[in-house]
């Protein structure tokens, strides 16, 4: 039986938020057994609590947002995948804004700040969520699921279509590890199509935007160099182990096609409903 675990000690990070464009300082602080992952509005003088579980998920809009008691914060998958990733159960995530930074739009800073603030073991035992039957969520009109089948590990197999000449279908299949995460997935970023900017823009959507942290690409070509080859798809992957993470730290093989955060997150409320 696993301990649980939380951050050996505090670390910080300063930048801007994705889609706020503001500037916001981020403290990542060790937390008791059985705290989970609660963010704290160090902007609001009454510093609400919210914590990152699926119940509290109220937005998904190009980003997931958990919001409690009328507080939110949004834009959180990023730095819940490296949650995952790292195996860290309790944390408190202290913002002087309502989303963290972007960084440059992977999750590469998150994971690497909390392997050099070092793990603490703690004397309770890890609530993993166990998969024990297929869960599923279909998006038929668009020909798009996300899954999770029982499995000794957590694996995520993950289809990417994008009718893009640029991008077309893409496909990768990970048993998500700390090093295969930080070598892999963690340093594959944003992407935004140019043609869609302005209108997102117009939304208060990818105000903090820019192509040190978001990949661009039009009609002729990628805007900035990439990462990957695939590193759409591997950024998918990213954030579906980022918004399952709300529903607790899974084993399990999720198995998704074309998912994004709306599909991402009625499958991890499914499964914090049977299994939290």
């Amino acid at each position: 039986m696993q301990n649980q675990i939380t951050l050996a000690q505090e670390a910080a990070y300063t930048g801007v938020g994705l889609h706020s464009g503001r500037d916001v300082h981020m403290v990542l602080k060790p937390a008791p057994a059985d705290t989970g992952i609660v963010f704290i509005r160090t902007d609001l003088p009454e510093r609400p609590q919210i914590h990152a579980v699926a119940s509290n998920v109220t937005s998904t809009l190009r980003a997931t947002t958990v919001e409690e008691n009328g507080h939110k914060v949004f834009t959180i998958e990023h730095l819940m995948s490296a949650f995952h990733a790292q195996g860290i159960d309790n944390c408190y995530v202290e913002m002087d804004s309502e989303e963290p930074p972007v960084a440059d739009g992977s999750a590469l800073a998150f994971f690497e700040l909390m392997q050099q603030a070092g793990r603490q073991e703690q004397e309770a035992p890890r609530r993993e969520v166990v998969i024990d039957k297929v869960y599923r969520i279909d998006d038929d009109e668009h020909k798009r699921f996300v899954m999770v089948v029982p499995y000794d590990g957590f694996r995520v197999s993950f289809t990417s279509l994008n009718p893009h000449k640029l991008i077309g279908v893409q496909y990768e299949n990970f048993e998500i590890t700390p090093e295969t995460y930080h070598q892999e997935v963690a340093p594959a970023r944003t992407i935004a199509y140019e043609k869609e900017i302005k209108a997102l823009q117009e939304m208060g959507l990818g105000l903090g935007g820019t192509l040190d942290s978001v990949i661009v690409y039009n009609d002729e070509g990628w805007l900035n160099p990439l990462h990957f080859e695939d590193e759409l798809v591997r950024h998918k992957i990213l954030d579906v182990i980022g918004d399952l993470r709300l529903s607790g730290p899974i084993r399990g093989h999720v198995i998704a096609v074309a998912s994004g955060h709306a599909l991402n997150t009625q499958l991890a409320k499914k499964i914090a409903a049977e299994l939290g």
